[in-house]
């Protein structure tokens, strides 16, 4: 991965980190002391806000996939094509963890028919839960 982050300093590709964060809906407050009770009115059930996001390594842009469903690989080819349709002069490499969604022929398919290089972190990397916490601090 070093390589590619000199590559991108230096302007001769774009390096993105891809990550997925799951949001449920809903209020989840802790205890809080109060003269009144406050009731706050949220969905029931297990829904979710899904949000699949690459965060280029230089100019910290952040591009986004959203559903309501679930991520999937067809979620990540809607990725690569939105990062694909940027208009890039330079090579694109997608920093990704090792879920399987991402590591099916379809989403290498995709990425080989846009020219985009896929490269796998291993298994709990630290740089993939750095990307974690980033994901979580700017979402809130």
């Amino acid at each position: 991965m070093a390589p590619r982050l000199a590559e991108a300093q230096a302007g001769k590709r774009a390096v993105f980190f891809v990550d997925a964060a799951h949001f449920v809906f809903g209020a989840f407050l802790g205890y809080l002391w109060c003269f009144a009770r406050c009731w706050i009115k949220a969905p029931s059930g297990r829904q979710r806000f899904n949000v699949l996001g690459a965060l280029h390594a230089i100019t910290h842009e952040v591009i986004t996939v959203t559903n309501c469903t679930y991520i999937n690989a067809e979620s990540v080819c809607q990725l690569l094509r939105k990062l694909g349709a940027l208009g890039l002069q330079v090579p694109i490499t997608l920093v990704l963890d090792n879920a399987r969604y991402q590591r099916c022929a379809l989403v290498q398919s995709v990425a080989d028919t846009l020219g985009i290089e896929l490269l796998y972190l291993p298994a709990r990397s630290s740089v993939a839960e750095r990307y974690d916490s980033f994901t979580q601090a700017v979402s809130v």
